[in-house]
């Protein structure tokens, strides 16, 4: 996963591709195993429609547990970081957890004197290893580290294991049939690692394959061991994919053969599915889980079914020469549940958050709390929304979806700004502002970053109106489907039901750059002083 900065740079149009993939990384049999007996097929008339997920789930890996299957993603400088999807059919999916519990890499996710924005967990590697039955999380931070966590259920714990020197970057990790761990990893440049065998050392790098210059950049890697046969599942972002077989051992030589380049996708006016991974069914039957471009709403995961070649190669199967908009469904047993709708709402009980919620930077855990909604106190004093801790994220659902949140704002203080957010590079809100003991509402728009993530504009006011109740609906509609520039809106409610618009349609840019797509975003910070608070009694994410 490349990114534009100055340790690299920045080939063509690329849309940091969705490092998937990732089966178990033992040996596996190819396709043409039985498949699963119909008895046991969810439906096997049913079909699937791409994409299988429409939120923002970038640089997915994925892989097979027994009968259910877990997917990894990037979240950059959200914080937890690396959250773990599970499915039970490849294609109904939930959050279960992150890998990554707190960006401890440096103050700057904390937004301590510094910003993490577009760094942090990048295309990193999900496996599992049977042997202790451990999830193992692997990837490197800000070109400098390697770091390693592992949990026995991906709900977590997640324990950091260890941290390795060489930063894999773009890793793939292998748990070989032998139980050994390699790790395939770089840009055009493709290396294997081998670790010791508890995996906090590397014993051995050695590079394996440079990417012609026909070709150009290869990244994202994904390892698998497929009868006897070691294969590294490399991008050409954001267009093409590739994979590399060895007959020879894990560390080559390798030969290289295209899987697809410039294929058109099932999303209209998204990219090409590129950088995936590819996972088999309980069946025996293969499927290749990429993503498309598809900004403003970020980069959405797609699933197509796989063959082989008879001299052992995957070719992704199409639909009218492209990327299907559907399939027939994987033919694999019932669910053992439903799995938990992503979206939906949500009041805030209990005493933890609930794993669809990250936070923009790592929190300060003494100014917030859950139970009997949630509780957001000032933690930063500042006119910027982007220096502001505590500012709570959840994805936007495509195509379109409406988020509603009910406001208690009575414990305000003089200069505090609090709100629901449309979040990225350049940004918009509704919300309150509480100035002379008064206490109105106002849409802003003109929050702004730079290409280097710095911000130029902190906002400025295009509505507002008077408020006089102590609870109030805030709502914000967003149009995220790809191709262009997409409207988002606000509105308010003073009695849940009768929304009023407030202020004019944000224009959602659909630049790739900031890599993450838009999200919905809670906020609370003081402009004066600290000791102010808001309570958030319900959050709703609804579609059409």
């Amino acid at each position: 996963m490349d990114l534009s900065c100055p340790h690299q740079p920045m080939p063509r149009r690329r849309a940091l591709a969705l490092t998937t993939g990732l089966v178990t990384g033992m040996a596996l049999p190819l396709a043409g195993a039985s498949p699963a007996p119909a008895s046991t097929s969810a439906s096997a008339a049913a079909s699937y429609t791409n994409p299988v997920i429409w939120q923002d789930f970038a640089d997915i890996d994925v892989i097979r547990v027994g009968g259910t299957y877990y997917a990894s993603a990037s979240t950059m400088h959200y914080s937890p970081g690396a959250p773990v999807l599970r499915s039970y059919d490849l294609v109904n999916w939930e959050i279960a957890g992150h890998s990554v519990p707190r960006l401890d890499f440096g103050a700057k996710y904390d937004l301590n004197g510094a910003r993490g924005y577009v760094r942090g967990v990048w295309a990193s590697s999900l496996a599992h290893r049977p042997s202790n039955r451990t999830f193992y999380w692997l990837g490197q931070i800000d070109f400098a580290k390697t770091y390693l966590y592992t949990a026995t259920a991906v709900e977590g714990p997640w324990n950091r294991l260890t941290t390795i020197s060489t930063p894999y970057y773009d890793a793939g990790l292998l748990v070989d049939s032998d139980d050994s761990l390699y790790v395939a990893y770089g840009n055009t440049t493709i290396s294997v690692a081998q670790l010791s065998p508890d995996g906090r050392n590397q014993v051995r790098t050695q590079q394996v394959f440079t990417a012609p210059s026909s070709v150009g950049t290869l990244e994202g890697s994904r390892f698998y061991k497929i009868n006897g046969q070691y294969y590294i599942f490399v991008t050409r972002p954001a267009n093409g994919q590739y994979i590399l077989k060895s007959s020879s051992g894990p560390f080559g030589p390798y030969t290289m053969r295209q899987v697809l380049l410039d294929l058109r996708g099932p999303i209209p006016g998204g990219g090409v599915p590129h950088q995936g991974g590819l996972v088999q069914t309980q069946g025996g039957a293969w499927y290749y889980m990429a993503f498309v471009d598809a900004y403003p709403g970020g980069r959405m995961p797609v699933l197509a079914p796989i063959t082989w070649t008879a001299d052992g190669w995957p070719q992704v199967q199409l639909a009218d020469g492209a990327w299907g908009t559907s399939y027939p469904a994987p033919a694999v047993p019932a669910p053992p549940r439903p799995v938990t709708p992503m979206t939906g709402v949500d009041t805030f009980d209990g005493t933890a958050l609930g794993p669809a919620w990250e936070w923009n930077h790592n929190p300060d855990d003494t100014k917030w709390s859950v139970g009997n909604g949630l509780t957001l106190r000032t933690a930063t004093v500042t006119n910027d929304l982007y220096w502001a801790r505590n500012t709570l994220t959840h994805r936007i659902q495509g195509p379109t979806s409406t988020a509603t949140v009910q406001i208690d704002h009575s414990a305000m203080r003089d200069g505090d700004r609090a709100g629901l957010a449309l979040l990225r590079d350049s940004s918009a809100w509704i919300g309150l502002k509480r100035d002379g003991g008064v206490t109105r509402l106002a849409m802003t728009g003109g929050l702004t970053m730079d290409g280097n993530w710095n911000t130029t504009g902190t906002g400025t006011e295009l509505a507002s109106t008077a408020l006089s109740a102590d609870r109030v609906w805030l709502r914000a509609t967003a149009d995220i489907r790809p191709g262009s520039a997409r409207p988002g809106t606000f509105s308010y409610s003073t009695d849940g039901s009768t929304f009023t618009r407030l202020g004019p349609a944000f224009s959602m840019g659909n630049d790739w750059r900031f890599f993450m797509g838009y999200r919905f975003a809670l906020f609370n910070h003081a402009t004066q002083t600290l000791g102010g608070a808001v309570r958030i009694l319900r959050f709703e994410l609804s579609t059409p």
